[in-house]
Parts: C-alpha cells; structure tokens; sequence
C-alpha cells in the first residue's frame, strides 16, 4: 500500500508572493533608466538630423530663399535642376572621381594590408603610420597643403620636369586638378587598410598549406583563397567608399580656393549644392539637390547589395 504525503497547510494569512507584478515594475524602472541614459541622443537625432531632414525635404519643393517664408513651386525645382549644365557638369565631375578615386584607394589599401598582414619587425609602427593620413587628411590645414604641393613650381611641378613632363601645376589646370583630389583621396587609405586586414587575419592558415602542397603559386593562391574569404570585408569597403566618394566636399572646396575651379573642372556635387544654397541662398533648389543625391546613393548601395549574390561570399550561406 502506497502512502500519499499531504502538502503541508499554508498558514492563514500568509499568501504568495506577487512575483510577476514585481518583475514587471523591475522591467519598467530599467526601461526608464534605458531611455533617460538615451535621451541626450535622441533629442540630437530628432532636432539635429531627422527634422532638419523633413525640413528639407519640404523646403525641396517651394522657392525659399532663407530670408521670404517659402513658396510651393511644386517640381519646379526638379525639373530645373535636370535642365542646368552646371548640375550637370557637377554630375559629371562626381561620377569621374567615384570611378576613379574609389578603386585606387581600395587596390592600394589592400595591396598595404597584404604587406601588414605578414609578420615583420615594427609591424605596429607601420600599420600606424600607414593609418594617420585617414586621421588628418579631412582636416582643412591638409587641403592647403595639398594645394601648395600641386601649385606652379611646387614639388609636384618639379618633380614633373626632372623626369621631362612640364604641364605646370596641378592646380591651375583644369585637365589634371582632379587628378589632384584623386590623389588626396588614394593617400587616406589608412581605414581601408585595417578593414583589410582584420579580414586577411581570419583567413585559415590551413587553406594557404593546402594549396601549396598542390602546387599553387602567390597569384592563384590570391585569387582562389584570399579574395572569396575576404569578400565580405571587400564588398563593405567597396561599399563605404563608393558612399564617401559621392559626398566628397572639402578637398574640393579647399584645394580649389573655394572656387571649384577652374573652369568648374572640381565642381563635385555637394560643391555646387553648397554654392546654390549658401552663396546664391536657393535653399529650395539646394533641398532638392540633396534629396537627389540621397535618392542616387540610395540607387548604388541597392546595385551594390544586389550584386552581392554573385560575388561575395559568406560562410554562413554555405557558399
């Protein structure tokens, strides 16, 4: 016979604990704590990004001129933003620098990186001295440099003529002043490079010894190895790039003497758009251009992604 023990009686009086109510009032003190730590952020984000945002995107569809309540012109804008050859012009210049800058400044951050990636003596004194032109090469002491080096009888003006080309300075032509803010941008590879190489240290050592022990030389070793495991860090960095390429501003205004000259030969997108909306106070047509070029860039990262399929891959997806 089996016996069966009674639970014991709770005393009168005496009921559980109100455990769930507790936890939850516990829930709603962290969250209040969470979103007061946040609020400094998101009273920025509201007032200094999201509404300046709605702002001008109204503002890209009325005449508004800074110091007149705005008008609604409907697509005005637009319509004479796509019929002015300086815009343009500005289209032109911008999608020549994005097609040119951004893959020599990639080639070159991953040729470093490879070199870095190698163990050698004071590798840490050249990754940093590789990385500090991303530091100060936006700063606006560098862009007067820069056009002190690429001015008539500067060093690159020199340099030129010893090895037989006289072209004069960079500066003053508008056949190579691109060329000069190109080379501004391929010099501040440094944050590429350590992208770069972050991928290049999760490459397993494994794969590098089996291709060698079938014969494989440095170049396929590259290109069948190397580049499918880093193709996920590539295609970031392509995509980063290709994205501060199109927003390219201040090499532009300042190695051009804030003319983005000449003959308009640096006339980048957001150049003209600053010349529109702060020297000529067209805020409206300025709106307007900005939210073309956030519907542009939008367009590329959407190819970009899209293309993605083919040529990056990911461990996760198998491939």
């Amino acid at each position: 016979m089996t016996l069966v023990k009674e639970a014991p009686a709770r005393p009168a009086g005496k009921r559980r604990p109100a455990a769930p109510a507790a936890g939850r009032r516990g829930r709603r003190r962290e969250n209040l704590a969470g979103y007061l730590f946040m609020s400094p952020w998101i009273a920025g984000f509201l007032l200094l990004t999201a509404g300046p945002m709605i702002a001008s995107l109204y503002y890209a569809f009325t005449s508004y001129n800074l110091f007149t309540p705005p008008k609604w012109v409907g697509l005005d804008n637009f319509t004479t933003m796509f019929q002015d050859p300086r815009w343009q012009k500005s289209v032109e210049v911008t999608l020549k620098y994005v097609v040119v800058a951004t893959p020599l400044k990639l080639l070159l951050a991953l040729g470093v990186a490879l070199l870095l990636a190698q163990r050698r003596r004071g590798q840490g004194l050249y990754r940093a001295a590789f990385y500090m032109p991303s530091l100060i090469g936006a700063s606006v002491s560098v862009g007067f440099v820069w056009r002190a080096l690429f001015s008539d009888d500067a060093i690159v003006d020199r340099g030129q003529k010893i090895l037989g080309v006289d072209v004069g300075g960079w500066i003053g032509n508008p056949d190579y002043v691109l060329y000069a803010l190109v080379a501004l941008s391929i010099w501040q590879f440094g944050a590429p490079m350590v992208i770069f190489l972050a991928g290049l240290k999760q490459v397993p050592r494994e794969l590098y010894e089996a291709a060698e022990v079938d014969g494989a030389g440095p170049v396929r070793r590259f290109w069948n190895i190397t580049l499918p495991m880093i193709s996920p860090v590539l295609f970031f960095n392509v995509l980063l790039e290709s994205i501060h390429a199109f927003q390219v501003f201040g090499s532009a205004y300042v190695v051009s003497d804030t003319r983005c000259g000449p003959a308009d030969a640096t006339l980048v997108y957001t150049c003209y758009l600053y010349q529109k909306g702060f020297k000529e106070a067209q805020m409206g047509f300025a709106s307007a251009m900005a939210w073309t070029l956030v519907l542009a860039v939008g367009l590329v990262t959407a190819v970009l992604f899209r293309s993605q399929k083919k040529w990056v891959h990911y461990e996760e997806a198998g491939k």
